[in-house]
C-alpha cells in the first residue's frame, strides 16, 4: 500500500504509517490487484454510523479505467455493512478527476476548508448517505487487507 501511496501523492505515508493506521480497528483497507500487481489502495476509518475516507489512490498507469471507483465503491459497501449510514471525505479543489469521481458517484459538498493542503489548495469536504442495500456487488480487483 505504502508503494502506491509514494507514487501518488507528493506527501506520502510510509509503510510504518500505514501499519500504524491498520492497527486500529477502525481501520479498513482495501487493494486493488491486477495480474499480481497492486494497482490501487484506500483507507477508511469507520466508527458509529460512519465512515471517511482517510486516502485513495491508483497507480498513474491504471488512472481512467474505473479502479478508483471500484476501490470507492467496495468502500461504501464494507462500511455500510460495518454500520456506517454516511461517507464523508476531503478532496483539494485542483484534483478535477477526483471531484467529478465523487460528484458522479453521490457525494455532495458540506464544508470547505481554506488552504488545507500544502500546494495551499482548498479541501472540499463531502458527504454520502451510503444504502444498505447491498450496493457495488462486483469487486473482482478488490481485497479488504484482512483477508
Amino acid at each position: 500500500m505504502a508503494d502506491v501511496h509514494a507514487v501518488c501523492f507528493q506527501r506520502f505515508w510510509s509503510a510504518g504509517e500505514i501499519a500504524a493506521m491498520m492497527q486500529m480497528p477502525t481501520t479498513l483497507g482495501l487493494v486493488a490487484r491486477s495480474g499480481g500487481a497492486t494497482v490501487g489502495m484506500a483507507l477508511y476509518r469507520i466508527a458509529a454510523d460512519e465512515a471517511e475516507l482517510l486516502t485513495i489512490g491508483v497507480v498513474p498507469e491504471r488512472r481512467g479505467q474505473g479502479v478508483g471507483e471500484q476501490i470507492l465503491l467496495r468502500g461504501e459497501h464494507e462500511a455500510a455493512a460495518r454500520g456506517a449510514r454516511r461517507m464523508f471525505l476531503e478532496v483539494s479543489t485542483l484534483n478535477t478527476a477526483a471531484k467529478s469521481l465523487y460528484l458522479g458517484r453521490g457525494y455532495v459538498q458540506i464544508g470547505c476548508r481554506r488552504g488545507y493542503y500544502g500546494d495551499g489548495s482548498d479541501a472540499l469536504v463531502l458527504e454520502k448517505t451510503l444504502a444498505s442495500d447491498g450496493q457495488g456487488s462486483d469487486f473482482k480487483l478488490i481485497t479488504p487487507l484482512s483477508e
